[in-house]
């Protein structure tokens, strides 16, 4: 799957695990932390994970998986540092909704993450609900998308 328009530079596709070192070279997050470096090679590897490519670079990444509650869910997105305010986590988060094989899509952020907030509402999600108790003192808010 492929998503770009000629107006626009941006590509969306299916990351392959040949794309997993220049992902995480994009992720500031696991120059810091190895863990996420297996996330993101188990997503690769079973189809989980879209990325989007700006001049052929890796502008981000998204993952996606239909195990929450048997519905759509991402986890993560992440956007490269030089890539971010440009509509790159926009276009990953249609990319989810697009790939989605269920007719909701959710995700969720903590309290505290206004810019995640401010994101998922700008992509079409709206709040679900709260779950206490993950971060002690910041609850994570669920939001979901109608895809179908």
């Amino acid at each position: 799957m492929e998503n770009r328009t000629e107006a626009d530079p941006i590509i969306t596709r299916v990351a392959l695990p040949g794309d997993v070192p220049a992902m995480l070279a994009c992720d500031t997050y696991a120059h810091i932390h190895a863990c996420r470096g297996d996330t993101v090679r188990a997503a690769a590897g079973k189809g989980q994970c879209l990325l989007a490519l700006h001049a052929g670079q890796v502008a981000g990444y998204v993952l996606l998986h239909h195990e929450f509650f048997e519905h759509g869910f991402v986890p993560l997105v992440v956007v490269s540092p030089a890539q971010q305010r440009r509509g790159v986590a926009l276009r990953l988060l249609a990319a989810a909704a697009a790939a989605c094989r269920t007719e909701k899509l959710f995700t969720s952020t903590n309290q505290s993450n206004l810019a995640a907030q401010r994101l998922f509402a700008s992509a079409g999600f709206v709040r679900s609900g709260q779950i206490d108790h993950l971060d002690e003192g910041d609850p994570e808010l669920v939001y979901v998308k109608w895809c179908r």
